[in-house]
């Protein structure tokens, strides 16, 4: 498996990471033989979120894995916190510590590599994430941290108080979810890919040296369904299967290597919880498409160059 630095943590990790929001649907014994299958192939990257099952995703996974300290220092463990299910986002000093904790208990380790702060707190108040990180990062709880789903402006409000480099920020990133590709393609238009929905994000944590986490890599919309075979999408699919008949591969990784040949080096968030999807995804790793290929399945998911 290909790596990648996260950040500026001085850690690398593989480009595919692997997200199990899924694994609470999973018995101990499927649980168990996937994430055997994601360390065979090299992705020793996991990535939570305390809502995923309401910590059930956490408790599962430390079950697959049998958690002790010799299994626990093969693993680059991710989680996220400030999402209260249905009521509220949360990122106060109180919350970020008591979520933290139960974090880690379900996980059953003494701590985490990375914390995100999952979905921006329009009541956040920048000092008390401060105390928070620090006191984690004291505690040896965390050590490092990181956001999900915000834009730059939101990313350089919370750096100015925070002690700590965010090192990545987790973003919606697919072939037909692109918008932090169209809007710097279609600069100073009136057509719609030139909206720009999140601050020039992308171009703003290559500049700070923040790694971009692309979740949903096969979804379109907002959780409205997959592209891949999708009825919706017939030019992007034939395309998807042209290339993959050209690797020798399947058209998941096709899909998954047009977001890791971007230079900025975004680091992929599989969702699957199937062990065979996973290695299609992980080949994405092997693959380098070349220029005119990555346009070429740009254009076909609708997107427009001027």
């Amino acid at each position: 498996m290909r790596s990648i630095p996260l950040g500026k943590s001085g850690m690398q990790v593989p480009t595919v990471a692997v997200g199990c929001m899924g694994l609470s649907g999973l018995s101990d014994r499927d649980a168990g033989a996937f994430v055997d299958k994601a360390l065979e192939l090299g992705c020793n990257f996991f990535d939570h979120a305390d809502i995923y099952g309401d910590g059930e995703c956490e408790r599962v996974f430390a079950r697959a894995v049998g958690m002790s300290p010799s299994v626990r220092e093969k693993l680059i463990l991710q989680s996220k916190c400030g999402i209260v299910s249905g009521k509220m986002y949360d990122f106060s000093r109180e919350h970020i510590l008591s979520s933290v904790d139960g974090i880690l208990q379900w996980l059953r380790t003494d701590y985490l590599d990375v914390l995100l702060l999952h979905r921006p707190d329009a009541l956040m108040e920048p000092e008390e994430v401060a105390e928070a990180f620090d006191e984690l990062e004291r505690a040896g709880k965390v050590r490092h941290f990181g956001v999900s789903n915000q834009k730059t402006s939101q990313l350089r409000l919370m750096q100015k108080y925070v002690r700590q480099p965010l090192v990545a920020d987790q973003l919606q990133f697919s072939l037909t979810n692109a918008t932090m590709i169209s809007s710097g393609m279609e600069v100073n238009m009136f057509t719609e890919g030139a909206v720009d929905r999140d601050d020039s994000v992308l171009d703003y944590c290559r500049l700070s040296d923040i790694t971009v986490q692309a979740w949903s890599p096969f979804r379109y919309g907002f959780f409205e369904g997959v592209f891949l075979g999708s009825d919706k999408f017939p030019e992007l699919n034939a395309v998807l299967r042209e290339l993959a008949e050209r690797y020798q591969t399947m058209d998941t990784a096709i899909a998954a290597a047009w977001i890791l040949r971007h230079p900025a080096k975004i680091q992929l968030i599989s969702g699957t919880t199937k062990p065979s999807r996973l290695e299609e995804i992980a080949h994405a790793a092997e693959i380098t498409l070349t220029r005119e290929e990555w346009y070429r399945l740009y254009l076909a998911a609708g997107h427009m160059l001027p």
